[in-house]
């Protein structure tokens, strides 16, 4: 079988309710390293930013000190979509207002890039931008409106989800 020809990049940035040293975020803390380790052996994982502790809590992003930084790179929107929402990453994302702070704006960006390729924190700097700017479209998405490698819209219409089905399904 034949290695893929694209791969997804996503980047997501949460501002931190305090210093990540507090005791607020001690939970967080904790619960970091497991939740890479848990990444890293994903089935679909491919790669992750990371700084000299293991993680990308150290790596600046969009010039504010408190917002940190989650940047990787997934073999499929599917792969990366059930890592997100199922098991342990779940549990701590169910808390994460504990931890973080509302944003008003968009915080996560999802796009297609060459297999192989790593992006920079400047690149996801720049499809979150794009993304904020003009909503989903093909060159930074999000998971409720995604766009293929080819760029075609892939959301699920709401009267087909209202229904419980996608479309072409009967």
């Amino acid at each position: 079988m034949a290695a893929p020809s694209v791969q997804l990049a996503q980047v997501n940035v949460a501002r931190l309710r305090a210093p990540l040293d507090s005791a607020e975020l001690a939970d967080f803390i904790a619960a970091l390293a497991p939740l890479n380790a848990l990444a890293d052996a994903a089935h679909g994982f491919v790669w992750r930013l990371q700084d000299e502790a293991g993680d990308a809590t150290g790596v600046p992003v969009l010039g504010d000190p408190a917002l940190i930084v989650n940047l990787s790179v997934w073999e499929s929107l599917d792969v990366l979509r059930a890592f997100v929402y199922n098991g342990r990453h779940l549990d701590v994302m169910r808390r994460r207002r504990d931890w973080f702070a509302r944003m008003a704006e968009a915080y996560q960006a999802l796009w297609w890039i060459p297999a192989g390729h790593r992006p920079s924190v400047g690149e996801a700097e720049e499809r979150l931008r794009a993304l904020r700017e003009r909503g989903s479209t093909p060159h930074a998405f999000t998971f409720a409106r995604p766009f293929g490698p080819d760029g075609m819209d892939r959301s699920v219409p709401e009267q087909e989800t209202r229904r419980g089905h996608a479309p072409g399904r009967a």
